[in-house]
C-alpha cells in the first residue's frame, strides 16, 4: 500500500511537470511566431542604394508610425490594430535598427539626426507617402517625423506624439536620476556601456517600461544588436544627439526650427502625454501642452508606454484619425 501510495504521487508529480513544460513551451512557441510573424511581414525598399524595412496595412491615406531608440517598428505592434481600416499603416525601421540594413563606416554622419531625416525622407518619397500623411511618433522618431513635417507643410495631415523631444533641452528638463547614465553614454565611457554591454537593451529598455517584457519581446528587441561593437551604434549615437544646453548645435537648430514651427502651426495635433512619462515632463510638458489646435490624452507608463498601456494608445490614435478633415 506504501509503495503504491508513492507510485501514484510520483506519476501525479510527473504529469503536473509535463503540463507545466508544455504551458511554457505553448507560450513561448506563441510569443516566438508572433515575433517571427513580424519579421515576415516586413516589405524592403531601396534607399540611397540600402534596404529599409517597413510594416505595411491597408490602403488609403498614409499613417507612419516611427519609432525611437532602441527599439523597432515591433515597438508599435499592438498599437496599430486599433486604427485598422483608417488609412495605409506604414511602421518603419529606422536605418541600423530592426530589419533596416546598417550603415557603413564611410558614411557621413553615420547615425546622426541628419543622416536619420535624410533617409526617412527618401523612404517616403520610395513608397509615395506625400500627401495628407498623419504621422505617429516616439522618441528620437519624434524628430525624425516633426522634422519631415517641418520641411513638407503641405503635406501633413495630422500629428501625435508621445515622450518625444519638442524643443531643445536643458540638464534640469532631464530627471535627475538620468544625468548619471546620460553624461557616461557621451563620454568615452560609452562605447563599454553600449557597444559592449548593450546597455540600451539590457538596461535602459526594462527600466523605463513599467510592465515585465517577456523572454520572447526582449529577444525581438535584442535581435538587431546581437553582435557587440559596431551592430549596436545606432543605440550610442542617438543619446549623443540629445540637444542639451545648446550642444551638438547642429541637433538643437534642426530641433529648435520645428519647435518653433510647432507654436504657430494650425496642423491638428495629439499629445499622448505618459502618466508619470520621463522626456516630456515639468516645463517640456507644460510647453506640449500650450501648442495649437491639440487634443490632449493620456496613457499610463514611463517611457515606452506602447508596451504599457498600447490600448489608451491606439483608442486616442483611432479617436484622432476620425476627427481630421
Amino acid at each position: 500500500m506504501i509503495n503504491y501510495t508513492i507510485t501514484k504521487k510520483a506519476v501525479v508529480n510527473a504529469i503536473q511537470t509535463l503540463i507545466l513544460f508544455a504551458v511554457i513551451l505553448f507560450t513561448f512557441s506563441i510569443s516566438a511566431h508572433a515575433n517571427n510573424t513580424w519579421q515576415a511581414q516586413k516589405k524592403f525598399v531601396d534607399v540611397f542604394g540600402k534596404k529599409m524595412a517597413y510594416i505595411e496595412r491597408g490602403e488609403g491615406r498614409p499613417i507612419v508610425f516611427i519609432h525611437g531608440n532602441p527599439t523597432s517598428s515591433y515597438l508599435w505592434r499592438n498599437v496599430i490594430p486599433h486604427v485598422a481600416g483608417q488609412g495605409r499603416i506604414i511602421v518603419v525601421d529606422q536605418m541600423g535598427m530592426g530589419d533596416s540594413d546598417k550603415l557603413p563606416a564611410e558614411e557621413t554622419d553615420r547615425y546622426r539626426l541628419v543622416s536619420y531625416t535624410k533617409y526617412f525622407a527618401e523612404f517616403m518619397r520610395k513608397i509615395n507617402a506625400k500627401t495628407e500623411v498623419t504621422l505617429v511618433l516616439h522618441d528620437w522618431g519624434g524628430a525624425v517625423g516633426f522634422d519631415w513635417a517641418f520641411h513638407n507643410q503641405a503635406s501633413v495631415r495630422g500629428i501625435a506624439y508621445m515622450e518625444t523631444f519638442i524643443k531643445p533641452l536643458e540638464w534640469k528638463d532631464l530627471p535627475k536620476d538620468f544625468h548619471p547614465t546620460l553624461k557616461a553614454v557621451r563620454a568615452e565611457t560609452g562605447l563599454k556601456l553600449v557597444l559592449e554591454e548593450n546597455m540600451f537593451i539590457e538596461k535602459m529598455l526594462p527600466s523605463v517600461t513599467t510592465r515585465a517584457l517577456t523572454q520572447a519581446q526582449m529577444d525581438e528587441y535584442r535581435r538587431p544588436y546581437l553582435h557587440s561593437g559596431d551592430d549596436r551604434l545606432p543605440t550610442l549615437q542617438w543619446p549623443r544627439e540629445v540637444p542639451i544646453a545648446g550642444q551638438p548645435a547642429d541637433v538643437a537648430t534642426r530641433i529648435g526650427n520645428y519647435s518653433k514651427w510647432l507654436t504657430t502651426s494650425k496642423v491638428p495635433k495629439l499629445f499622448i502625454d505618459a502618466e508619470p512619462g520621463v522626456f516630456i515632463t515639468g516645463d517640456v510638458r507644460k510647453f506640449a501642452k500650450s501648442l495649437p489646435n491639440q487634443t490632449i490624452a493620456t496613457a499610463k507608463g514611463l517611457h515606452f508606454m506602447q508596451e504599457d498601456d498600447p490600448d489608451t494608445i491606439g483608442k486616442a490614435i483611432s479617436q484622432f484619425l476620425i476627427s481630421l478633415p
